[in-house]
């Protein structure tokens, strides 16, 4: 479920892009490249509302999405960082006691000031 909803909200996102882009503003956009099609298909004051309203829907569709795809989640496999396995593995096993050497450390002669 999860992975269609992100194919689905990628070709939503491809499409608000498109119809974005066929809107025209102050630069005159797609429309005006494409030579009005859709302005000459549905009417010179026509073109804009609908283009506008289509934006509006696809983008609120859009984040409709968004937001239910984080319920989609797989939640069911716990997931950790390493640093918390480590963690949980060394209180898991004692650490050995540091033990002394049973020898103590020799020492050495102090030096003897014999002049000869």
């Amino acid at each position: 479920m999860f992975t269609f909803l992100i194919i689905l909200i990628t070709l939503l996102a491809i499409l608000l892009v498109f119809v974005v882009l066929l809107q025209s503003g102050r630069g005159g956009g797609l429309a005006g490249i494409a030579a009005g099609g859709a302005q000459q298909i549905l009417g010179a004051r026509q073109a804009p509302d609908i283009l506008e309203k289509t934006t509006w829907t696809l983008a609120a569709i859009f984040i409709v999405l968004c937001i239910l795809t984080n319920f989609t989640i797989d939640t069911g496999e716990r997931r950790e960082s390493i640093i918390q396995q480590r963690a949980q593995q060394e209180q898991a096993q004692p650490t050995p006691p540091v033990t002394q050497p049973a020898t103590p450390p020799a020492t050495t002669p102090a030096p003897s000031n014999n002049t000869n």
